[in-house]
């Protein structure tokens, strides 16, 4: 998960100025976490709550989110989500959002077997993005990213994306997405609609040599480029891991409320120190 947060950092100060390169300072001083990390933060604290079991995980998942979310609610957060974060008894708002995607990366590191991890994609799902779009893209991104841990090939992956999630990434290219995206997408409301921004972070992670490169190819097509690439992020450091200086640089942008999950998770000395122990 601390791939999606990286991912969501690096294209913080791009997501309304697109960018339109690969070419720039990958953590800037001026960049920043958004509800992108805080939801992957909440998700990981459900998680550990219900030690990475689908029981009692929907209950778990709900107070984590509104918990933690309540606490950042100038961080992005749309209006139809953050209405739901502070509401008293929240039920699921039909979202065909990206945010479900964006926050699933700890399903596909939590999960034992590629069932699970389309269960536990369910699970933290549906309690708020219920539209058939938000529950498949969630689980197109938990599924490459279990079958990135699991040593699957970028063919592999990509068949499977294709195959069951999303035929027309067949036909999607990193350099024609530079070119035509954002005019393809058109109103920029459409971006952050999960079948307008899933395939595409997909595609940027399957046509990288690296995990830097997964994420510059975010930003180099433009759109909603924070949560594409806290999307591909999160599969890309499950296929490549991350860094160690990129590792250690992200975590000062964060809080203590957010860092505490991930400390949990991790443990505090792998965190800060280097690639999670098996």
């Amino acid at each position: 998960m601390l791939g999606s947060i990286i991912g969501d950092v690096a294209g913080s100060r791009f997501e309304f100025e697109n960018h339109l390169s690969k070419e720039f300072e990958l953590l800037h001083e001026n960049c920043e976490y958004t509800d992108d990390t805080v939801m992957t933060c909440a998700v990981t604290d459900a998680l550990l709550a219900t030690e990475g079991k689908a029981e009692g995980l929907r209950k778990a998942a709900v107070e984590s989110m509104q918990r933690i979310g309540r606490q950042f609610p100038y961080c992005g957060f749309g209006g139809r989500f953050i209405g739901w974060i502070f509401e008293d008894d929240p039920r699921p708002i039909n979202s065909l959002g990206n945010g479900a995607a964006m926050r699933i990366a700890p399903v596909s590191d939590f999960a034992r077997t590629l069932e699970e991890a389309r269960e536990l994609s369910r699970e933290v799902t549906c309690v708020s993005h219920d539209h058939p779009e938000g529950l498949k893209a969630a689980e197109a991104a938990a599924v490459a990213g279990f079958m990135a841990k699991a040593g699957c090939s970028m063919d592999q992956i990509r068949a499977c994306m294709t195959e069951r999630y999303y035929p027309e990434i067949a036909a999607m290219h990193v350099p024609d997405l530079m070119k035509n995206y954002r005019r393809e997408i058109g109103d920029s409301r459409y971006r952050e609609w999960a079948p307008y921004s899933v395939p595409q972070a997909l595609v940027c992670f399957l046509e990288s040599d690296s995990f830097e490169d997964a994420i510059r190819n975010c930003v180099a097509i433009g759109g909603d480029c924070d949560t594409t690439a806290a999307i591909a992020g999160g599969i890309a450091e499950l296929y490549y891991g991350i860094p160690d200086e990129l590792r250690r640089k992200v975590l000062t942008y964060l809080p203590r409320v957010l860092l505490e999950p991930l400390e949990r998770y991790y443990g505090g000395e792998t965190l800060y120190g280097g690639q999670k122990s098996e």
